[in-house]
């Protein structure tokens, strides 16, 4: 029934005579009253709930009412939501949301006109609504549409147990107070509003202040414990956490390494670089499974228990819960990155969302780290070789023209030919200054590795405390002195050729991680434990006699046997004589060049004698002979007398030193370097 059908009808009240409260002023007086209170009362009220008790008070005392409701319009969603106080007890008791076609609040709302039902038994529309209301003994009720110049608010419904308690006067007076409790919801839920905006701006803000902490933190740190524990420390703002680790998959491997680890003890103590290092199953780990997955897991308390042997490091600092995150760039995945937490539950989506987010950032700086070090890496490589390589072409090596013809020259030579295309270990085995580094190089350039770096050592050159250094590499603090990270020769000959001169002098507790690299091509640098993976082919040369080294226990047995693979025997000097006159014309051009002199002649009775002198320093004593008569002869010719007094006494008497070697025969009785031939260098 409408406001007019009511207005005309009257109520029990006055006997069925039409409503005119113009005779009484009392009341009125009263209900303006009412309403000034009203307007005081809700003017500074923020709280919809607490707006509602103050307006049940102050009309309780000029309309008649056992129940009101406050009706809530929900536009986006098109359904209503009721809140009602029972005056008997006023206790608030919010009802479930109803589509705004099925409750009469909806109508007001819709239609902007109140209602007024003086007999609830009577009215068919609304049936669900209006068996709510009989069950709450109700049998009439009004509502009225709250309304602002803004927007469509709500509804505000009164509830009598009389029949026919609402008359027009009582919607007039009620239709003021809708306009009062209008604007207070209004602005009570616009403070509501409000609130929740800067609470989710205040949210925004902080969310991005973590990735922008988060972006520092990845574009000033490259080392990865650094990284690790500036991230931890901007997360920890936004999710409390004891926990962050950085797990990196070890190429090759089932497992992922943890890199760097932050933990805070519950006295605030940083530290977490004991947990570094630690192996992380793919199989049987929190970490393993989520890499193998790629999607973000999280283990609770119950779920850590399936990996004890893995997780019990981090139990015992108190971890009770466990998030862990892929970190994969452009479809790799590099690892994984671990946020623990004393909580068990305090990984909800949000904070997990949080955790992705960070994580894909923590996946950009891990994937330039690993650029940067391999680069780094590269370049340290490039640098040593360079090192290398400037050695080498300052010393001269004419090892393509490996001078002799001999027999057993030949033999050794063939050898080279024959082990050169395969990448067997090479023991050249040979009396100092027999040219073994030659035969070494010749190995390497006539391999498929002569297009990268042959890099030599000599193991008796070095002392034995930093041997391991030199060989292997170190990190920085590996040990006293140590200031920054070292590559080893090992490293710097990968794909190319290490040869290890002196061999037989590498101490007996370094050999064990010699063997280890020839076997796997593995090793850690020293105060490292990433495994570093090396393709390297090892030619080794000793003028020692290794196996009886090895009866002597002064060389690992194990060791013997992996470089004696192919071994090759450098004869002496003494035993190729046929060798001498083509060695001596190579080494008088080479220094005549250099000391721009001209040598014509080398009598035969010069070369007999250095023919029959047995050489126990072999060619490089030669050499340094050679050097040293170009040196001292002022004339063309090298005669008897410019030798030293040892080779001369071989001429004479055939010392029982001296091993006479085949016949060679001249043109002449002596070597001439035809007069016409002008030396490189000479004018």
């Amino acid at each position: 029934m409408d406001v007019q059908e009511v207005e005309r009808e009257g109520t029990p009240a006055n006997g069925g005579m039409p409503n005119d409260d113009s005779t009484n002023h009392s009341p009125l007086v009263e209900r303006f009253q009412a309403l000034l209170a009203v307007s005081e009362s809700i003017a500074s009220c923020r709280d919809p709930e607490e707006l509602f008790h103050r307006l049940v008070g102050r009309l309780k005392t000029v309309i008649p009412f056992d129940l009101v409701g406050l009706v809530l319009l929900q536009q986006e969603r098109g359904v209503t939501s009721l809140r009602v106080i029972d005056t008997t007890s006023m206790v608030l008791t919010p009802l479930p949301e109803l589509p705004m076609d099925e409750d009469p609040a909806g109508w007001v709302i819709e239609m902007q006109q109140p209602l007024i039902v003086p007999d609830a038994a009577a009215e068919t529309r609304w049936p669900r609504v209006m068996e709510g209301i009989r069950r709450q003994k109700v049998v009439s009720f009004c509502t009225l549409p709250l309304t602002t110049a803004r927007r469509r608010v709500g509804a505000l419904c009164l509830g009598s147990r009389l029949p026919v308690a609402y008359t027009p006067a009582h919607v007039g007076f009620l239709g003021e107070v809708a306009k009062l409790v209008s604007t207070a919801v209004d602005n009570a839920l616009t403070f509501d509003d409000t609130q929740a905006m800067q609470a989710q701006l205040s949210a925004e803000r902080d969310h991005l202040q973590l990735l922008l902490d988060v972006t520092n933190a990845v574009a000033s740190n490259l080392a990865l414990p650094d990284l690790v524990t500036a991230v931890s420390s901007a997360l920890r703002r936004a999710i409390p956490h004891a926990f962050t680790g950085l797990a990196l998959h070890e190429p090759g491997s089932d497992a992922l390494v943890l890199h760097a680890a932050a933990l805070r003890s519950a006295n605030g103590h940083q530290n977490g670089h004991h947990h570094q290092g630690r192996r992380l199953p793919l199989t049987h780990s929190p970490s393993g499974h989520a890499f193998a997955a790629r999607r973000t897991l999280v283990f609770g308390d119950d779920e850590l228990t399936e990996f004890a042997d893995v997780v019990d490091p981090l139990r015992q600092e108190g971890i009770r819960a466990l998030c862990c995150v892929p970190l994969v760039v452009r479809d790799l995945a590099l690892g994984t990155l671990e946020v623990g937490s004393l909580q068990p539950d305090v990984f909800t989506p949000a904070a997990v969302a949080i955790i992705d987010e960070v994580a894909r950032q923590v996946a950009m700086a891990v994937a330039n780290a690993l650029a940067f070090r391999e680069i780094a890496q590269l370049k340290d490589r490039l640098s040593e070789e360079r090192l290398y390589l400037e050695s080498e072409i300052r010393t001269e090596h004419h090892f393509e023209e490996i001078v002799g013809g001999s027999r057993l020259l030949r033999d050794a030579l063939q050898q080279v030919e024959i082990v050169a295309q395969t990448d067997s270990t090479v023991l050249i085995l040979g009396e100092t200054g027999t040219g073994k580094e030659l035969i070494a190089r010749a190995i390497h350039d006539r391999s498929s590795r002569r297009e990268r770096t042959f890099v030599k050592i000599n193991c008796a050159a070095i002392p034995s405390g930093l041997l391991e250094s030199e060989l292997f590499g170190h990190e920085r603090g590996a040990f006293t002195g140590a200031i920054a990270q070292k590559l080893g020769r090992f490293e710097v000959a990968n794909g190319g050729t290490l040869f290890l001169d002196e061999v037989g002098e590498i101490p007996l507790e370094l050999q064990p991680k010699l063997l280890r690299v020839l076997q796997e091509q593995e090793f850690e640098r020293l105060g490292g434990t990433r495994t570093i993976k090396v393709d390297v082919r090892l030619v080794a040369a000793t003028n020692r006699h290794l196996v009886q080294m090895v009866g002597e226990q002064r060389f690992r047995d194990d060791l013997y046997y992996r470089l004696n693979v192919f071994p090759i025997c450098v004869p002496p000097l003494r035993e190729r004589p046929e060798d001498i006159e083509a060695l001596v014309r190579y080494f008088v051009r080479r220094f005549a060049r250099r000391m721009q002199r001209r040598i014509e002649v080398i009598p035969t009775e010069t070369l007999d004698a250095m023919r029959r002198y047995p050489w126990p320093g072999n060619v490089r004593e030669l050499e340094n002979l050679i050097e040293r008569l170009l040196v001292l002869t002022e004339g063309t010719v090298i005669t008897l007398e410019d030798l030293p007094e040892q080779v001369r006494r071989s001429c004479s008497g055939r010392s029982s030193k001296s091993i006479t070697g085949p016949s060679v025969r001249t043109s002449s009785r002596s070597t001439r370097f035809s007069s016409s031939r002008t030396f490189p260098g000479q004018g």
